[in-house]
Parts: C-alpha cells; sequence; structure tokens
C-alpha cells in the first residue's frame, strides 16, 4: 500500500560532482497519491533529481525521509529510463524477468505475461526479439515491465520524449490506469499539454533548484518569472 511508503519527505538534498553542485538544496514534500511532474528546461536537473529520489544517484547531501524504511522503500519502487534498456531476448522474455524476480513461475508466468502483452498491444510480438521493436514499442514494453510487478511508486523520466501521437496516448493510457490501481507516479516531462492532461501537482525545476510548486492548475497562473518565461517557451539560461 502506497499509504505506509509515503509521504516521502526530502530534507536539504543536494547533489554535488568535482565540486560542481549540480542541484538543490532542496526541501519537499511528495504527498500520498497522484502523478506529480517535474518540469524545467534542459540542464535544470530533472533526470539527476529524479535518479537521486531512486537511489541510483549519490547524495552529497541532505536526507530522504520515507514514512517506511529504506530498504523497504527500495523494494517497492521501479524506474524507466528515458532511453530503456531492453533485454536482448524476446517481449516475453523481457515481461518475464521481474516476475521471476519475484518468484512467479509456471501459468502464472506466462498467462500474467500475455495479458499485459494484450493491454501493449504486443501480443503478436511475444516471440519478438525487444531491440528490434520501434521507439514506442520499447518504451511501452519498458513500462509495462515496470508495472507488471506492481510497485507503489513508479519513477519516470520523460517516457514519451521524441514518440509519436499514438505511442505517446498509449502510455498516457497505461499512466492512467496504472494511477486508477494505486500506483504513486513521479515523472519529467518537456510537454506542458502533457503536464495539464495528466499531473496533479508538479515541480519547476530551474539551475537544480525547485523555482515553483503547486496544483496543475496553477500553471493557469505562474507566479515565477522563470515558470512563466518557460511556459512562453522562451530560453531559460
Amino acid at each position: 500500500m502506497v499509504g505506509d511508503l509515503m509521504p516521502l519527505d526530502i530534507v536539504g538534498l543536494e547533489v554535488r560532482r568535482r565540486g560542481k553542485r549540480l542541484l538543490g538544496p532542496i526541501t519537499h514534500r511528495f504527498g500520498l497519491d497522484g502523478l506529480t511532474m517535474v518540469i524545467g528546461p534542459n540542464g535544470a536537473g530533472k533526470t539527476t533529481f529524479l535518479k537521486a529520489l531512486h537511489g541510483i544517484e549519490r547524495i552529497s547531501a541532505g536526507d530522504l525521509r520515507w514514512a517506511t524504511s529504506p530498504e523497504d522503500a527500495k523494494g517497492r519502487q521501479a524506474y524507466v529510463f528515458q532511453t530503456p534498456t531492453m533485454l536482448r531476448r524476446s517481449v516475453r522474455e523481457n515481461l518475464a524477468y521481474p516476475l521471476r524476480l519475484n518468484g512467479v513461475r509456471g501459468g502464472d508466468l506466462a498467462k500474467t505475461c500475455e495479458a499485459w502483452a494484450e493491454r501493449i498491444n504486443l501480443s503478436d510480438a511475444l516471440e519478438r526479439p525487444a531491440p528490434r521493436l520501434s521507439g514506442g514499442e520499447r518504451q511501452k514494453l519498458a513500462i509495462a515491465r515496470a508495472l507488471i510487478s506492481g510497485p507503489d511508486l513508479l519513477f519516470l523520466d520523460e517516457p514519451c520524449a521524441n514518440l509519436d501521437g499514438s505511442a505517446t496516448a498509449d502510455i498516457e493510457r497505461m499512466l492512467a490506469d496504472a494511477l486508477d490501481q494505486g500506483t504513486r507516479i513521479i515523472m519529467t516531462s518537456h510537454d506542458v499539454g502533457q503536464v495539464r492532461r495528466l499531473a496533479h501537482d508538479f515541480l519547476f525545476l530551474h539551475g537544480g533548484q525547485i523555482r515553483e510548486a503547486g496544483s496543475s492548475g496553477q500553471l493557469n497562473d505562474p507566479q515565477s518569472i522563470e515558470l512563466k518565461s518557460f511556459l512562453k517557451g522562451d530560453i531559460l539560461r
């Protein structure tokens, strides 16, 4: 249950490399449910922020305070990279991999893989090598592979970058279904339209810091100069 994983309190989070601060300090609370969109220009620190939250980016200062132990929290999350890594195996084996790690075997394994393949319109491609799929198909498979074990929290880094409208719509439907099932989602996006369609709330990052945060409706009345410029499509330095 998400209720005993979240909220997540971030206190004074910083990420530095070679003496340069890339992120922070950031203090923020992620609530119990919904979809939070992290937005901002290229180089704002969005991917670094997501990786730090998931534990795959070393934190230089600060603290992440889950509602449970860090070890328990780690086991209940999934992360999908902007360019997903496919196992050099079939679509079926990519879907089966996380299930096998969780001890699923036999008929249950096969039925679950086939059900998810149908959900992402890849039933006819179950035996096809996953690296040969189109970009949109690979991204849908990566998200299905992340969701198939039922994580309480899903991190997504620009999941619809460089995809056409059809693939984007399919992925947004997947995320809406995941939200309906109670999955907490934190994702990055450059697409303001997508933020308005999907997000319950947002964080606007610029220069490695949160410049504004609020409900998605607040995008209609931004408070910071930087967010106003970003929404107009201006170049931020």
